[in-house]
């Protein structure tokens, strides 16, 4: 399970492109290991998310996660991170 684990993630060009999106003059730049720190960040949040909506759906025992179960774990999960 530890193989799954590494290569599962966001893509460095991806997460790049996403921060650089929201920079307000062209000359800032990124650096790669802010982009790899950032790609951890993400994952890490993407696991959380995924983790507390199935734990929202067992307790109200459903088969299934739905994003309504999502919906409900956001406000706390935005807080945690």
């Amino acid at each position: 399970m530890a193989e799954k684990d590494a290569d599962i993630g966001f893509k460095k060009d991806m997460v790049s492109k996403l921060l650089s999106s929201f920079f307000r003059e062209d000359k800032t730049k990124i650096s790669g290991d802010a982009v790899l720190l950032m790609a951890e960040m993400l994952k890490i949040f993407v696991e959380e998310a995924a983790v507390r909506s199935l734990k929202q759906a067992e307790s109200e025992d459903c088969d299934q996660v739905d994003i309504e179960h999502f919906e409900k774990i956001l406000p706390q999960l935005l807080l945690d991170f």
